[in-house]
């Protein structure tokens, strides 16, 4: 029996396993690749010198390895927008209601500016500023969560990059394979973050149906933290997983220990979808924020990006003074499976070692 891991994206990454880490830390991204997996650091939330300074750091340990780098490209926000004049655009209405729950939960200011007031989600300046330094760095992969625009495509193509699109459909899917994308990440409901409404086993096969006849690997994404989830959607035709939730308590993660904690004691059951905190519909860990925005009395849920800089000073304040009653994090329904705080590299064995031992007990079936 030939390897059942050694898939097309293996070839293309020249990788070992067909896992791919988003995360992001950058410690977790150089421990997944040096164990033989690819990872693809999220830096949506950096200014873009910080993202410069992060591509060096991961190339110093590294070597000639290949990563990736994930941005977000805005299309319907501002094109240039002071983060004074955002959040002058916040109704009264929902910034009473914010003080309210600050108020009933007790919830701390932020010891500082949140992270947030450097998303490249808040106007298309700041994306295509952070995008530009993946290009005068010549990133070896660049995927991106909120849609591929074209006009990237025949840049980073000329410069030997790659681009990876992820989505949530398969009309999606097609429009990016129709642009010319080298890798689809089709992303079922079951997954953290800003997803779609289609589990993850019905969307991944669609989008192979798709992908396939152009040779472009599509990547299952969604709930995908074991062995045997890996080993599914192989069988579905995927040529690797994109995995986030499953790094988000290793021991090089850069979460705050309550926040790790947290993570750790989570079911299925304890991730909400919802559009409270980002405006766009996206799964989290249920919250008192979430409690509150689901209540009778809550105002219109705002569009991106307001809503997102409304909940940003609750979020940050709840980590700022570690407040584990308070925190939310994106985290899939396979949080059920993250139970302990490994070494990455020992999380990415043990996945491998699980779909082996899938794929052994359907050989030996056959041979029987």
């Amino acid at each position: 029996m030939s390897d059942p891991l050694h898939t097309l994206l293996c070839e293309k990454l020249g990788i070992e396993y067909p896992i791919v880490a988003f995360t992001h830390c950058k410690d977790v991204a150089v421990a997944v690749i040096n164990a033989g997996g690819f990872a693809v650091l999220g830096e949506a939330m950096h200014p873009p010198e910080h993202i410069r300074a992060d591509i060096r750091w991961i190339r110093e340990r590294i070597g000639d390895k290949k990563f990736g780098i994930d941005l977000v490209l805005p299309a319907s926000v501002e094109e240039e927008r002071t983060v004074e004049e955002l959040m002058a655009m916040i109704p009264k209405e929902s910034r009473d209601f914010e003080q309210q729950i600050k108020a009933k939960y007790d919830v701390p200011d932020p010891k500082e500016a949140p992270d947030l007031y450097t998303w490249g989600g808040l106007d298309q300046a700041r994306a295509l500023a952070q995008l530009e330094v993946v290009f005068e760095e010549n990133v070896p992969v660049f995927a991106s969560g909120l849609g591929s625009p074209k006009f990237l495509l025949e840049r980073a193509h000329a410069q030997g990059m790659m681009v990876w699109g992820l989505v949530g459909t398969p009309r999606q899917a097609q429009k990016q394979i129709d642009a010319g994308v080298d890798c689809i990440i089709a992303q079922g409901f079951d997954a953290a973050g800003h997803t779609g409404q289609i589990g993850t086993l019905s969307i991944v096969p669609q989008v192979v149906d798709l992908a396939e006849q152009r040779g472009i690997p599509v990547l299952a994404a969604g709930g995908i933290t074991t062995g045997r989830h890996l080993a599914a959607t192989l069988a579905l035709g995927a040529s690797g997983v994109w995995t986030g939730s499953l790094w988000l308590a290793s021991r090089e993660s850069d979460l705050n220990q309550p926040l790790k904690e947290r993570l750790l004691e989570c079911e299925a059951t304890d991730t909400v979808y919802s559009n409270c905190i980002s405006g766009y519909t996206m799964r989290t860990t249920r919250c008192p924020w979430h409690d509150e925005w689901l209540g009778p009395d809550a105002p219109p849920v705002l569009k991106a990006p307001l809503q997102m800089m409304l909940s940003s000073d609750y979020i940050q304040g709840s980590l700022d003074y570690q407040r584990k009653d308070l925190m939310t994090e994106a985290a899939g329904q396979g949080i059920h499976y993250v139970t302990e705080m490994k070494p990455a590299r020992q999380i990415l064995s043990d996945i491998v070692e699980e779909a082996l031992d899938v794929f052994d007990r359907f050989a030996s079936d056959d041979d029987d």
